[in-house]
């Protein structure tokens, strides 16, 4: 290994984000204003990942008052602190450059639902009690009456 992988091998981020193409995303970004620093939330569609290693960098598009804005994110930024998957969406494509050019439902993708499934520790048991008499006998069922025919039918 040469230096420069060892440098960039110290500055991978260790919990790496799991999202991908199509997912609708909130991206927790550290902004410095003055002598504050404050977190804030970019939500928007992951429309491309590209790179590896520290290179790796992911785009973000959402519309703002009629107007796409997009921006690129690179995963292992210190200033990104958090990546949220709020929806996943079913893709074709490894980049989705085509959303650019359309608006309103024409730009929707198919939602991935993801189904959670009911798991518990814990079973109930229901005491079960075995009654000495017979049980009651029923009835045979009524065999359906015939509808009756309405004037001027054959």
């Amino acid at each position: 290994m040469n230096i420069i992988d060892v440098v960039e091998k110290e500055n991978l981020k260790e919990d790496v984000p799991q999202f991908k193409v199509g997912d609708l995303v909130d991206v927790h970004v550290k902004t410095i204003e003055g002598d504050k620093e404050r977190i804030q939330i970019f939500n928007g569609m992951v429309i491309s990942r590209k790179g590896r290693g520290i290179r790796e960098t992911f785009t973000v598009r959402r519309i703002v008052q009629g107007e796409g804005v997009e921006r690129v994110f690179p995963v292992h930024s210190p200033n990104v602190t958090d990546v949220k998957v709020k929806k996943s969406h079913k893709t074709r494509r490894a980049k989705l450059y085509y959303l650019r050019d359309r608006k309103g439902k024409s730009a929707r993708l198919k939602e991935i639902r993801k189904r959670v499934k009911n798991t518990s520790d814990v079973k109930e048991t229901v005491p079960v009690v075995v009654a000495d008499e017979p049980a009651e006998t029923t009835k045979p069922a009524k065999a359906p009456k015939a509808k009756a025919k309405k004037k001027g039918e054959k």
